[in-house]
């Protein structure tokens, strides 16, 4: 089954209550709520509030998506990061692979970054709480080859996949990717990009050629969240528009 969201990100701009609102007008049945503005690491009012407005509005809490850093980040902060999660009702805690290119990234920078998730898995494990990991540029997720690496070199149980196309992303490539990461996926964000990147964001519904494939594989899943983000001009209108485009991909896969 997969279960369209919003990744409350988008709307760095609104208040909770505007993102939850917007969400549940819009169709969607669940919110991941972004660490950085709306649920501060350690703000356990904010987490009870959003966890409130989800249920006030028919929606679903998904992923907790902090920004901790293993590898990078101060390991004591993590557990602050989990306190958020559970008194928010997250599904899972996303964090980063570290903030190095996997190019760059060698056997002893891997090695801290991998042990480090471990520990993230183990501590929110005892919670009952999966953590994922960014599928982003600049780290150790940023090559399908190093992210399954990764995985694999961390042995946990309670890491789980994510994923999200790159800058100009060819659809070959980005279902190579999803296919692999599949067995463990439980969450992907959708948006859709022109050649320059996150500087030119285009409706979901321009990429159609990518994202109508991928939801033919996510159909495969049990169960997978698809958050939309990034939508053009950050404009409310353009995120209840690809709201639609997302719904409709979802009905017919």
């Amino acid at each position: 089954m997969i279960e369209v969201g919003l990744a409350s990100v988008t709307l760095r701009h609104k208040s909770a209550a505007d993102v939850a609102a917007i969400a549940a007008g819009a169709g969607l049945g669940v919110v991941e709520w972004g660490g950085d503005i709306h649920v501060p690491a350690g703000d356990l009012t904010a987490a009870s509030q959003a966890r409130k407005l989800c249920d006030d509005n028919g929606l679903a809490v998904g992923t907790y998506g902090s920004y901790h850093k293993p590898g990078e980040s101060d390991p004591g902060e993590f557990a602050g990061l989990v306190r958020t999660a559970v008194e928010l009702g997250a599904r899972r805690i996303r964090v980063w692979a570290g903030t190095r290119a996997s190019a760059d990234a060698g056997p002893h920078y891997r090695a801290e970054v991998t042990s480090a998730l471990r520990r993230c898995a183990d501590l929110a494990g005892q919670q009952g709480i999966p953590v994922t990991v960014e599928y982003h540029v600049e780290s150790l997720t940023d090559d399908i080859d190093s992210a399954l690496a990764m995985y694999a070199e961390a042995g946990s149980a309670g890491l789980v996949a994510h994923w999200q196309p790159r800058e100009s992303p060819i659809v070959g490539q980005c279902l190579a990717e999803v296919r692999a990461l599949l067995p463990a996926l439980a969450s992907v964000h959708a948006f859709s990009w022109g050649p320059d990147g996150y500087t030119e964001r285009l409706a979901l519904g321009a990429r159609e050629d990518l994202w109508r494939p991928v939801f033919e594989l996510l159909s495969m899943k049990d169960t997978v969240e698809v958050l939309l983000e990034f939508v053009p001009d950050d404009d409310v209108d353009a995120l209840v528009r690809d709201a639609g485009t997302l719904r409709q991909l979802a009905a017919v896969s």
